[in-house]
């Protein structure tokens, strides 16, 4: 057999390199995440969930005017609805009560986790071990997000109620990672799914939103704009092409690539003058890109 045929369709490749994109995608929507939502007001966090999860699987489902034949999509094995509905759900919930429970600060820099999470667990699934430049890579990257939260005042503490929003951020951290690297096992399942999962994300938000707080409405013109945006980008479209770039583009690249979500917010926010440009915001950008660097020093990989 000759190189030449070894190496995989071109077809593959670009599906391949545009999965990968896909994947970016998601994260620079996910960047504008926080101004959106300080955008909204004091919208209470369950019903903010209820209300842009249902935005965004009524996107998903409007290609259905169109394209009937996804609806079929939907009937899927329970397995695959409690990933899914899991991941969403689970996610918001856990970092929703890690919030409440935990100082942000701190709650937020373990959620923050995830990434390396994401790029230790791809190594596994794609290499059956864990290399030196994921370790390196990783070990910076996450530096990176530890000096970009330094400029805000944290220092742990160990009261019963505050280690629990810890650990329910902890929790939250290792469901989107599961979440993450088992939609990168499912090939088959289409990402039409996700408007399924959007939707009962929903509905379960609403539920909790009914039980435990109080319905504040936008009260303004900006503030349902803001709502619109985050239903229809980071609560919206971002699912859809995380799910596709985790089935069927580079996990591990895109893992790295998470870890510039934080920074690519502050740095968003800086620019609209909500919050003020620092120094760790600068050396955090450079040791992401350093671990980016390293993470260059991986073998590519490729599905199909």
């Amino acid at each position: 057999m000759t190189a030449q045929n070894e190496q995989p369709p071109v077809r593959i490749l670009r599906t391949h390199r545009l999965a990968t994109l896909a994947g970016f995608a998601a994260i620079g929507l996910w960047s504008a995440l926080a101004l959106f939502t300080a955008q909204t007001g004091v919208i209470p966090p369950f019903q903010l969930a209820s209300m842009t999860f249902l935005l965004g699987g009524l996107s998903g489902a409007l290609s259905w005017l169109w394209r009937p034949q996804a609806i079929k999509t939907l009937r899927q094995p329970f397995k695959v609805w409690l990933i899914g509905v899991g991941g969403l759900f689970g996610y918001h919930a856990l970092y929703f009560a890690a919030l409440r429970l935990a100082p942000p600060a701190e709650a937020g820099l373990i959620c923050y986790l995830w990434p390396l999470l994401i790029v230790l667990g791809a190594d596994l699934l794609l290499d059956k071990r864990i290399s030196l430049p994921t370790v390196i890579g990783g070990g910076l990257g996450f530096a990176g997000i530890v000096i970009l939260m330094s400029g805000q005042p944290i220092s742990l503490t160990f009261d019963g109620t505050i280690v629990t929003g810890y650990l329910c951020a902890l929790a939250a951290a290792f469901t989107w990672a599961f979440y993450s690297l088992a939609s990168s096992r499912m090939e088959s399942v289409p990402t039409d799914t996700v408007t399924g999962f959007c939707l009962v994300t929903s509905l379960l938000s609403l539920v909790v939103h009914l039980l435990f707080e109080t319905t504040i409405w936008p009260d303004t013109p900006i503030r349902w704009l803001a709502l619109l945006g985050l239903g229809l980008g980071p609560v919206g479209a971002a699912f859809y092409l995380w799910d596709y770039g985790m089935k069927s583009g580079d996990i591990r690249q895109i893992g790295f690539g998470s870890y510039a979500t934080p920074v690519l917010s502050t740095g968003l926010l800086v620019l609209t003058g909500e919050a003020k440009a620092s120094y760790s915001l600068a050396f955090a950008c450079v040791l992401i890109a350093g671990g980016a660097a390293v993470a260059r020093l991986l073998p590519k990989t490729s599905k199909g």
